[in-house]
């Protein structure tokens, strides 16, 4: 439910400097989901550092202390969990971390300590994940048949010992494009804003409003950049590409998928706006990137002219297309509904943000 990538990330970026190695991030798919002790033997073998691991993990293990406050949850966590507080939906939190560290990162999230009626950490039970114990004790100090349980996890090892336990188990890959590694989960979603409940018996959300849902507004800019040159010629989309530089860490923040707002344009003026955020599955791009179309005939190119983006909605997730006929269809009923969308006030409120005003 929290996001700690990057701040483990930041500390052995520092830390590796202290044996003259760098942290390069290649480890990352290796010891998501796994122990702190497991993690750290794949680090020490892998940089072929002059410790033991025992040695690693004591000196590393401080450092996390004072960084718990800076752990974002995921997109989407706080929504579902206040939803099935709000539907006295029994949770449990089994994590492979210490109940210790579990419960020092959860206290910084409003209400999260309250909802959870049991929390399991790794050290109270015999052998981690994919081991099914952790969550067949879940299962038992919950009082709750494993069948009728539902596993949400986001790595490898924790989908394995969900399906093990006999839950039914949706994923949420906590690495990009690694989705192929999921397949045995029941369903792998982009992000949990893309969670039906319903699925799985339990309460539907009913924030939807007009096939979109509302996001806290979030803002990025710069000069508008030539993009992959597909959007007017390929897909009959002008769109007006932003550089990512300087906004990757923002971008990593928010999942991917289809995002409506509204975009001021230099002098011109502001403008109702659909855009995709991610890798573009059909494209297959490298890096992450935002797109945005802007719902608006211009007769001439804006390149090299300021854009600021106000992101208010989201509307579905990123997806791949059979053919390019039906990828374009997909992006004309995007702008169709963002187009409806921010003519209702909770939406169209925000045509009016400072960060737009450029003129």
């Amino acid at each position: 439910m929290a996001e700690a990538d990057g701040i483990l990330s930041e500390i052995l970026k520092v830390f590796l400097v202290k044996y003259g190695k760098q942290w390069d991030g290649r480890e990352a798919l290796k010891i998501a989901g796994k122990t702190p002790f497991e993690s750290a033997a794949v680090i020490v073998e892998d940089y072929e550092l002059p410790c033991a691991t025992e040695e690693f993990v004591s000196e590393i293990t401080p450092m996390f202390s004072n960084q718990w406050c800076k752990i974002k949850a995921l997109p989407g966590a706080d929504r579902l969990i206040k939803h099935l507080r709000h539907h006295e939906v029994p949770m449990a939190l089994a994590s492979n971390s210490p109940k210790e560290n579990i419960e020092a990162k959860i206290s910084y999230h409003e209400g999260w300590k309250e909802t959870f009626s049991v929390v399991i950490g790794g050290d109270e039970v015999r052998i981690g994940k994919p081991s099914p114990e952790i969550f067949l004790e879940a299962a038992n100090r919950l009082k709750i048949e494993p069948p009728n349980l539902l596993v949400i996890e986001d790595s490898v090892p924790g989908v394995t010992a969900g399906k093990a336990a006999g839950m039914e188990v949706v994923a949420v890959p906590s690495l990009p494009k690694q989705t192929h590694l999921y397949t045995s989960a029941d369903e792998v979603i982009n992000s949990l804003l893309d969670l039906g409940p319903e699925k799985w018996g339990l309460p539907p959300f009913q924030d939807w409003i007009e096939r979109t849902l509302p996001v806290e507004p979030w803002h990025i800019g710069g000069p508008i950049i030539k993009g992959f040159g597909r959007g007017s010629k390929l897909l009959g989309v002008p769109t007006a590409n932003l550089s990512t530089e300087g906004y990757s860490d923002l971008l990593s923040e928010h999942p991917s998928g289809v995002y409506f707002g509204w975009a001021g344009l230099s002098a011109r003026g502001v403008y109702k706006m659909v855009t995709s955020i991610g890798w573009n599955p059909y494209f297959d791009n490298k890096e992450k990137t935002i797109e945005p179309w802007l719902l608006h005939k211009f007769d001439e190119n804006f390149y090299g002219e300021e854009l600021r983006l106000v992101i208010v909605g989201y509307i579905r997730a990123e997806a791949n297309f059979p053919s390019l006929e039906s990828l374009i269809a997909k992006i004309h009923e995007d702008g169709d509904v963002a187009e409806r969308a921010l003519g209702l006030p909770l939406y169209a409120k925000h045509r009016d943000d400072p960060y737009l005003k450029m003129y």
